[in-house]
């Protein structure tokens, strides 16, 4: 899975040479190497950690840990975490929160402000805020231009209306933060390798969202087994793309048993049709009894065939 990736304005906060003259103040343990010897000698860090910030992991994020040494709680800290709250993260999500995204805390409390005001004009509710912000925490060091242009690419690339692109960035709010390279060429491999049209596309995504995420590997395989050794038409796999986030393995299991009890029938149109939500979402038994109508030990029994 593809990391968010900081922007690097949030990282220049502070120079090299800054960083190693606050970190040399004498009162600090100089030999150190982690960011926890420092937390007796320091009251930010101190109550960082009684918020829940996990400072071992904070230390592995590039320089974040000599930005923290240079901030002072009441001035610089305060501000950020009665803005987060305002914002919508909850008080006991704050500490995970920051141990993600420490850089925050570095950042121009203003330009903050207007990044959450622009995501407001574009009708936004608040709730959606939050829960944007939980769930892709570098989301706010972005500038207003960045995310403007990011929601005019996916509208624009995709056809969407605005109501359904802010529902599709709601959904998967790593879309205004990751990097935009594998996401076109995801949708490459959609439409000149896997062979389906535009307005397949725009259906497929909009579904399944993290489609525009995987691993153009694995959406190719599974599209492989589906399309060219199961006989699944294009319409049909635009009508339940969840059938991509399944593993392969467990739709291979499944279509051979079926297939092997002459039960694959993938054709909506016969009586003993099955769809593919039904293949891949239904827990084993479930499957068994009702769609493969065996029994469990049958199915694991022909698992050891395999």
């Amino acid at each position: 899975d593809w990391d968010d990736i900081p922007p690097s304005s949030a990282l220049e906060e502070i120079s090299e040479e800054e960083a190693v003259r606050i970190i040399g103040e004498p009162l600090l343990p100089l030999q150190s190497t982690t960011l926890r010897d420092y937390v007796d000698h320091s009251e930010t860090l101190a109550k960082l950690v009684h918020l829940g910030v996990d400072l071992s992991q904070v230390e592995k994020r590039q320089k974040a840990g000599q930005l923290l040494l240079t901030l002072d709680f009441e001035k610089d800290i305060r501000k950020i975490l009665l803005f987060l709250k305002d914002v919508g993260v909850e008080d006991n999500q704050l500490g995970p929160f920051l141990t993600k995204n420490p850089y925050i805390l570095g950042e121009d409390l203003e330009a903050l402000e207007t990044r959450v005001a622009y995501l407001k004009s574009k009708k936004f509710r608040k709730s959606e805020i939050a829960q944007m912000v939980s769930r892709a925490p570098y989301l706010l060091l972005f500038s207003v231009e960045r995310l403007d242009n990011r929601l005019g690419f996916f509208k624009n690339e995709l056809g969407l209306s605005v109501k359904k692109t802010k529902d599709l960035v709601i959904r998967l709010p790593r879309l205004l933060t990751g990097k935009l390279e594998p996401v076109k060429e995801n949708l490459q491999v959609c439409q000149i390798e896997l062979g389906f049209q535009r307005s397949e596309i725009q259906q497929i995504v909009y579904k399944t969202p993290k489609i525009l995420t995987a691993s153009k590997k694995r959406l190719k395989q599974t599209f492989d087994y589906l399309h060219n050794i199961m006989g699944i038409p294009h319409h049909m796999l635009t009508r339940f793309p969840q059938v991509f986030n399944s593993k392969l393995l467990r739709i291979r299991e499944r279509h051979m048993f079926l297939a092997f009890l002459g039960r694959a029938q993938y054709d909506p149109a016969q009586p003993s049709y099955i769809s593919l939500d039904q293949l891949v979402s239904l827990p084993d038994e479930v499957f068994c009894t009702e769609i493969a109508k065996a029994s469990i030990q049958d199915f694991e029994n022909f698992l050891k065939t395999l």
